[in-house]
């Protein structure tokens, strides 16, 4: 599919991404001065000047970029690989230690020079992508760096990894490791490197025996420096959107490391952690933004990325055999939803991120952060890629 055309019969996603959204933040959304990406833009299109450049925001554009070209669907992979070059020359050791900075200012300069845990797995992501379009050995030794980097910087008593460092708190999150297992299945894929493999099975262990409350079978998202939670029951929180999001990471790893002896399990917890979602976090065809630990729904907004991710995981449902009647018709319903409210046509391939609890927009731009969620759901409704 070229740069502006969609085909006859091309699917709904395909016709949004190769004709709206891929074209608009590749143009509107990308830097071509400082070959690098913009945070936001306003409802308009127009980019929206901030502090600070994240480094999470500028992998995950990479990344996309990279997966679109792939599929087949959209090519703005050259800009993707030059944004690449220059986050590594930004963002990589730029203040003379080991790891990546958290952001840069307006002046190229590193305006945050935490080691945000977060941030690194969206650029090992990034790298599993680009090697992956690319083949380029020299990606694939950045990466390799940068796992051991991530070994050496974040490493933490109990297992997994700290937060940041400097740490803001004791706090411990599920969150950061979900996508550094994400960046290692990415790079397994990429590689059939039993290293990155290997990896990706400590932290799906991780997750089986302390995110995952054996009380409630829900994931929860904060804990002591030990692991213990850090509430009492009823008194934790649980986002609904990462219930799906690590459903479908589990069976990403099944799928991948089928030989594993807790693989039944894992089927089951991620069967466990779809239908809680579902029951508890899904209200009027919506996924909503918070929830606790003993079903009770507390966050009655919404967010795009959640809609997303469950979107995926429908889709991946449907294409293995395993959806009901019911994953069907909340499948299409929420596609509708999407379309309609998420991202209408007048925002021309752009979206509303926040919905307040009476569903009326609760934000004024348009965060580039979201496309990653978007693709991911998006690409799991596409047709497979012809290859010639």
């Amino acid at each position: 599919m070229s740069e502006h055309t969609a085909q006859p019969g091309t699917p709904p996603w395909a016709a949004w991404l190769a004709l709206k959204a891929l074209p608009l933040w590749s143009s509107a959304g990308y830097d071509p001065t400082r070959h690098l990406y913009h945070e936001r833009l306003a409802f308009d299109a127009t980019p929206l000047p901030l502090p600070h450049l994240r480094l999470m925001v500028q992998a995950r554009q990479i990344a996309t970029f990279c997966q679109a070209r792939l599929d087949g669907v959209f090519n703005a992979a050259d800009n993707a690989l030059h944004a690449l070059a220059t986050v590594q020359a930004r963002y990589w050791q730029t203040d003379g230690q080991p790891g990546w900075v958290f952001a840069i200012g307006p002046d190229g300069r590193p305006s945050s020079t935490v080691r945000d845990l977060y941030a690194h797995a969206f650029i090992l992501f990034a790298y599993a992508w680009a090697y992956r379009l690319s083949g380029e050995p020299a990606l694939l030794a950045v990466a390799q760096k940068t796992v051991l980097e991530v070994e050496s910087i974040f490493h933490a008593p109990h297992g997994g990894f700290a937060d940041a460092v400097p740490a803001p708190d004791a706090t411990r999150r599920q969150n950061p490791h979900m996508h550094l297992l994400e960046a290692y299945l990415a790079l397994f894929e990429a590689t059939a490197d039993q290293f990155y493999l290997d990896r990706a099975q400590s932290l799906v262990t991780l997750a089986h025996e302390r995110f995952i409350s054996p009380r409630s079978g829900l994931l929860l998202e904060f804990f002591g420096p030990d692991w213990t939670p850090s509430h009492a029951y009823g008194q934790n929180p649980v986002e609904p959107g990462h219930l799906f999001e690590w459903a479908w990471l589990l069976g990403a790893y099944t799928r991948l490391n089928p030989t594993d002896k807790a693989v039944p399990a894992l089927r089951h917890v991620a069967e466990h952690l779809y239908q809680s979602g579902r029951r508890h976090g899904v209200t009027h065809r919506l996924v909503r933004d918070g929830m606790m630990d003993d079903g009770t729904l507390t966050q009655t907004g919404t967010r795009i990325w959640p809609q997303t991710e469950l979107l995926r995981l429908l889709a991946c449902r449907q294409a293995e055999g395993g959806s009901t009647a019911e994953d069907s018709r909340l499948q299409t319903d929420l596609t509708r939803l999407f379309f309609a409210d998420f991202a209408p046509a007048h925002l021309h391939g752009g979206w509303i991120d926040r919905m307040g609890p009476d569903g009326t927009p609760a934000v004024d731009h348009m965060p580039a952060s979201s496309l990653y969620h978007i693709y991911g759901a998006a690409k799991a409704h596409l047709p497979p890629p012809e290859h010639t």
